[in-house]
């Protein structure tokens, strides 16, 4: 047996070449407010009501594989065998499925506008020769308006991939990868994740990438940008501290609270390139911050 020594961080990209985007949550709909309304209403609607918190609990996943991991939580099966008699199967996800996909429609227009500082952070990175990937867990339709919107209020993506492009969604690796090497870019170290759920931070480091948690727009907090400013910093700073442990438990590299800041991150991850034997990790960009 011969060993063959392998490359290290110090032979890694200099700087990073592309970042994918995630979009609810992320670039669009502060709160990723519009499928939490249209995933309580279709619960409702078959009789089983489900909690705010309980229902973005599977936040990032292909949103047919997010309704059907939230109707297998212990307290929403329970619920669900008080109402039917008997535990949910394939052909009542696709009931529900289709009830979402309904109402979707009508919470996105009301919901998917830019959230602050996107079109100047993701313009920030063009100006360094970055590439901009996306990837949603919602449907090519349901992307469709959202992106047309994005596109009136100065953003457009390089590349937009959503669950039926690639299968399976976050938190699989595939969509962060598809972007990647649709973009032109690798190494995957060269490639920066940017994502405000649990399963989209894990994606990102399943892919090899570097993984940006979006902490105070994003599903974890999960309030519109009005009521999140109606808080005063003792309410706030708990569900703030709350949804970074969780995106950190997820493997979060770096922690920012909306988009604004991924030029700053993007100069975070650009010095542990280029000085490889520096810490990573959560708490390195806390104490850089």
């Amino acid at each position: 047996m011969i060993i063959v020594p392998q490359p290290s961080l110090a032979d890694a990209p200099r700087r990073v070449e592309a970042v994918v985007l995630d979009w609810a949550g992320t670039t669009v709909d502060f709160g990723s407010r519009a499928p939490i309304l249209a995933i309580l209403e279709a619960l409702e609607q078959a009789g089983v009501p489900v909690t705010e918190q309980e229902a973005r609990r599977p936040m990032g996943r292909a949103k047919r594989d997010h309704l059907q991991a939230l109707v297998g939580q212990p307290a929403v099966a329970q619920r669900w065998r008080r109402a039917h008699g008997r535990d949910a199967n394939e052909a009542d996800i696709d009931r529900l499925y289709e009830r979402f996909l309904v109402r979707q429609p009508e919470s996105i227009v009301g919901c998917s506008g830019l959230i602050p500082g996107c079109r100047e952070a993701v313009d920030a990175c063009r100006a360094q020769g970055i590439k901009i990937g996306s990837s949603t867990g919602y449907t090519r339709g349901l992307l469709a308006p959202v992106a047309e919107r994005a596109r009136f209020e100065g953003y457009a993506p390089d590349v937009m991939l959503t669950a039926d492009d690639v299968g399976p969604g976050r938190p699989a690796p595939w969509l962060c990868m598809e972007n990647a090497k649709r973009l032109g870019v690798y190494p995957m170290q060269a490639v920066v994740k940017v994502d405000d759920t649990p399963a989209g931070v894990a994606a990102g480091r399943n892919a090899g990438a570097w993984s940006v948690g979006v902490v105070a727009s994003g599903n974890e907090v999960g309030l519109s940008r009005e009521a999140y400013q109606r808080l005063g910093d003792p309410q706030r700073e708990p569900l703030l501290e709350a949804a970074r442990r969780r995106l950190a438990k997820a493997g979060a590299q770096l922690l920012i609270d909306t988009i604004a800041e991924l030029p700053e991150a993007i100069a975070w991850v650009n010095d542990r390139l280029a000085n490889p034997g520096r810490p990573i990790g959560p708490e390195a960009a806390a104490a850089a911050s």
